[in-house]
């Protein structure tokens, strides 16, 4: 389970204190212990690792009491997801498992239903160990979605429908919405949910083909090396400088998840989920006058009125408060931007 970011996009309630992996969205439960929940439905607790910094260690482990204390890898800063991916494939092969499939699981997602998400691991599992190739999933859009990446896919290699396995022929970046839009229709492209899955010793093997800088302090790590002092050796960046290299050569496979992808990026996608759940936003009471399909939320349970408006968002909370139209609310971290920069 890998645990970062602060959320920024769900200011003001997500901070970096409390970030929105760790709020309570679902049904009174956080995304974090959501997904603890379904990964124990098939593992035990000595089975599931937590990779996260120092302060959501401390956060996760309030949640959740049962997680393992050995099994909480700390990265000792962000150096993103490529240098983070990468230690804990080196910190899994220093604890005997060089071997042993392993999955990468965002937190700050749901994987609904549960039981399809856990079927998608036996076929992950079975996948990884038949190959060293690269495995990573995806679904079929219905629409353009905005703030993701995509895959195109290949030959066909295994499965039948939901679960089909295929070739990667592309990694589309998201800000290639020409592209983007030339195959939505073609039944090729796929958003890009991740869901890395490789042995340690596969993945290690994949960094060292394609990113020695990488490598070379994750395999002293691997060995026994202090974390701290061969972490921030790594450049900074992202998974995909290793991963599209992997696709490019043909070395890359994706998986098409039978379960539903609800991603928390906007405060747009969180009212989507109320709504669709019949889930009730935190308030003292809301009273719309001459509008509707507004998404009102108050920390300290204020009465919120809206008199005139739809479709709005309006957020409040100890850090600040919050008030824009649903389909603006991925501009929400440029405030937060703003306000880092002292520009307020």
């Amino acid at each position: 389970m890998l645990c970062g970011g602060t959320g920024s996009k769900m200011w003001p309630l997500s901070t970096p204190t409390l970030p929105k992996h760790f709020l309570p969205f679902v049904d009174g439960r956080s995304l974090f212990q959501s997904n603890w929940i379904a990964l124990r439905k098939k593992f035990a607790p000595q089975e599931i690792f937590l990779q996260t910094n120092g302060l959501q260690a401390k956060i996760a482990h309030s949640q959740v009491s049962e997680l393992v204390h050995e099994n909480i890898f700390i990265e000792p800063e962000t150096r993103n997801q490529g240098p983070a991916t990468g230690l804990a494939a080196a910190i899994l092969k220093n604890h005997g498992k060089g071997s042993e499939p392993f999955m990468l699981i965002q937190v700050d997602d749901l994987r609904l239903p549960e039981d399809d998400f856990l079927t998608f691991i036996d076929v992950a599992e079975e996948l990884c160990l038949s190959t060293d190739k690269y495995i990573t999933a995806g679904f079929i859009p219905d629409r353009v979605v905005l703030g993701v990446d995509y895959l195109l896919t290949g030959k066909l290699i295994s499965g039948s429908s939901p679960i089909k396995v295929y070739e990667i022929a592309d990694f589309i970046d998201r800000s290639e919405t020409d592209k983007i839009r030339e195959y939505m229709d073609s039944g090729r492209l796929l958003v890009h949910t991740n869901h890395t899955t490789m042995t340690p010793d596969n993945l290690l093997a994949m960094y060292k083909k394609y990113k020695p800088e990488w490598y070379d302090p994750l395999s002293r790590v691997a060995s026994g090396a202090t974390v701290a002092r061969e972490y921030k050796k790594m450049p900074k960046g992202t998974l995909e400088e290793v991963s599209s290299r992997s696709h490019k050569d043909g070395n890359s496979l994706v998986i098409i998840h039978p379960f539903k992808w609800i991603d928390f990026g906007t405060w747009e996608f969180v009212d989507k989920f109320f709504r669709d759940n019949d889930y009730f936003p935190n308030n003292g009471g809301q009273v719309e006058i001459d509008g509707e399909n507004n998404f009102l939320w108050s920390e300290s349970g204020k009465v919120i009125a809206t008199i005139g408006v739809s479709d709005l968002v309006v957020v409040e909370s100890k850090d600040g408060i919050l008030v824009t139209q649903k389909k603006s609310s991925g501009k929400v971290g440029q405030v937060v931007d703003r306000i880092n920069s002292g520009d307020v």
